[in-house]
């Protein structure tokens, strides 16, 4: 027959003390969990409220990090445009006011108005004399224009083209400057 054993394995008495106190270990994470659980707010409102709020800063966030970046990038080109600024000065223009004319001195008011008028180029007293004639060396220069443009218009329309050019054309007489016929001067 065999030894009887007095006392306990002591293999075995440490293999059981590990297994409780992984059942322990076991035990005390479970509680942990539904104690969690129970406290864990599984609203959908609320969740869906918290998620939006988290979003917002989010967002937020990112705005402020790009309104950062811009700065930077702003500054580093105004930076660089200072250092290479460029003057262009504009030529200053004499005061006429200040002038002393050579050419003569007035001793009236009328002279002294025709001295000190800016001279003027004749202005046209009837334009209205020269219309015609510029009208015709005017069509004669623009028909062949407007006929390349457009080719399947009528010889009329074409005209009436024209002559709205006309109207509005620097090289019509009554567009340029001039005098009533009856002005004094």
């Amino acid at each position: 027959m065999p030894k009887k054993f007095k006392g306990e394995n002591s293999k075995a008495a440490v293999a059981r003390a590990r297994k409780a106190a992984q059942k322990e270990e076991e035990d005390r994470r479970k509680q942990a969990e539904l104690e969690d659980e129970y406290w864990k707010d599984d609203d959908k409102h609320i969740q869906r409220k918290q998620q939006r709020k988290e979003e917002r800063e989010k967002k937020r966030l990112e705005a402020l990090q790009r309104k950062k970046e811009a700065a930077a990038l702003l500054e580093a080109e105004t930076s660089a445009i200072k250092a290479g600024k460029i003057v262009n000065e504009l030529p200053l223009e004499e005061n006429i006011n200040r002038v002393v004319d050579a050419e003569g001195e007035a001793r009236s008011v009328d002279d002294a108005i025709s001295l000190l008028s800016i001279k003027e180029p004749e202005l046209d007293k009837h334009p209205e004399r020269r219309m015609k004639a510029a009208f015709q060396e005017y069509e004669e220069k623009n028909l062949p224009r407007l006929k390349a443009e457009n080719p399947n218009l009528r010889l009329s329309q074409l005209k009436q083209m024209l002559k709205k050019d006309w109207m509005k054309s620097p090289e019509n007489p009554m567009n340029q400057r001039h005098l009533a016929y009856n002005i004094k001067k």
